[in-house]
C-alpha cells in the first residue's frame, strides 16, 4: 500500500510541474506578441506632412460670348498616405543620403547587408548601407531622393521584388 501511495504522489507532483511550466511559457508568448504588435504599430504611424495643393492648369479659351460662363479654377488637395519612419542613421557604405530613402532590407549582421547591397548594385541601383546605432541594425537603401513623391514611386516599383520596402526620412 505504501508503494501505491508514493507512486500516486510522484505522478501528481509530475503533473503539477508540467502544468506550471506550460502556463509560464504561454504567458511569455503573450507578452512577446503584445510587445511586437506595439512595435509594429509605432512604425506604422505616418509622419505628418504638410498638405500639398495642386492647382489645375488653366487652358486659354476662345473669346466668350455673353451667355457662356467662365470656367472656375479649382484647387484640389493631394494626400500621400505612405508612412515614413524617422531614424538617426550613419552611412557606412555609399555616397550619402538625401532627405528620403527607400529601405529594402534590415540586418543585424553587416555581412548580410553587404550581400543585399551587391545584389542591388548588380541590378543597377546605387545601393547604400546605413547603420542605426539605437537599434543595432544595418539598413540597406536601394535609392535616395530629395522629394517624397519620387521616393514613393520608387518604393512602389520595388514592391514586387521587395514587398517589405519602406521609406526612411533622414
Amino acid at each position: 500500500m505504501k508503494k501505491f501511495f508514493y507512486f500516486s504522489a510522484l505522478v501528481c507532483t509530475a503533473i503539477a510541474f508540467t502544468a506550471c511550466s506550460s502556463s509560464k511559457e504561454s504567458a511569455y508568448r503573450k507578452a512577446y506578441e503584445k510587445a511586437k504588435a506595439q512595435e509594429q504599430q509605432q512604425y506604422a504611424q505616418p509622419v505628418q506632412q504638410p498638405q500639398q495643393e495642386y492647382q489645375a492648369p488653366v487652358q486659354p479659351q476662345a473669346p466668350v460670348t455673353p451667355m457662356v460662363q467662365q470656367p472656375v479654377q479649382q484647387t484640389t488637395t493631394v494626400m500621400d498616405n505612405t508612412p515614413v519612419r524617422r531614424e538617426n542613421v550613419n552611412v557606412v557604405s555609399g555616397s550619402g543620403l538625401k532627405a528620403y530613402s527607400v529601405v529594402v532590407g534590415s540586418f543585424g549582421v553587416r555581412a548580410n547587408a553587404d550581400g543585399l547591397q551587391n545584389t542591388l548594385r548588380n541590378a543597377g541601383y546605387d545601393a547604400q548601407i546605413a547603420y542605426n546605432s539605437d537599434r543595432n541594425m544595418y539598413r540597406v537603401i536601394a535609392t535616395t531622393h530629395d522629394d517624397r513623391s519620387s521616393a514613393v514611386s520608387t518604393k512602389e516599383s520595388l514592391k514586387a521584388t521587395y514587398p517589405d520596402a519602406w521609406l526612411l526620412m533622414k
